[in-house]
């Protein structure tokens, strides 16, 4: 069971969120951070696997799940009879010392919103620590420009998670 802190990023279609996220990954990492990350997809029906490959032909013969294993990685996935929670999803999640998800706006997590273009936040004021927008607002918490990732990052490694292992 992760006992890693969770932070999400939220925000409408098209706001920057997953290049955002993207940079944010790349300078936890740089920082000695070991990072895992959710994205929410919220259509049925997705596919990781491309048509034709052992592991699509296995799921489409019926396996409920189906397991790709290497000697430098493994890829697993399962049929569901139901949406699984956020907590059920990170519950599985080992070795990493910060969990950033892409969506699940609805998550009892603290998130930082994404918000471009137009001041239309999504998210629960009560978890929001934090907006990242091309926009003049003030909401009570720290507001980023789209360029400081440096600063996001700041912000996650000094109020949401505790320092890397030495």
């Amino acid at each position: 069971m992760s006992t890693a802190p969770v932070v999400a990023f939220i925000g409408r279609s098209g706001a920057g969120k997953t290049t955002l996220l993207e940079k944010v990954v790349r300078e936890l990492t740089a920082r000695g951070r070991r990072v895992a990350t959710v994205k929410h997809h919220s259509h049925r029906g997705f596919e990781i696997d491309r048509e034709g490959k052992d592991s699509w032909r296995m799921a489409r013969a019926g396996s409920r799940h189906v397991v790709v294993a290497s000697p430098d990685k493994v890829a697993a996935y399962r049929t569901l009879e139901r949406e699984l929670g956020l907590p059920e999803i990170v519950a599985g999640i080992e070795d990493a010392d910060i969990i950033l998800v892409e969506g699940y706006r609805d998550a009892d997590v603290p998130h930082i919103e994404v918000v471009r273009g137009t001041p239309e936040f999504l998210g629960s004021p009560e978890r929001r620590v934090a907006v990242v927008t091309d926009l003049p607002v003030d909401v009570g918490v720290p507001v980023f420009g789209f360029s400081d990732v440096a600063g996001v990052v700041a912000l996650i490694e000094s109020d949401l998670s505790p320092r890397p292992p030495a």
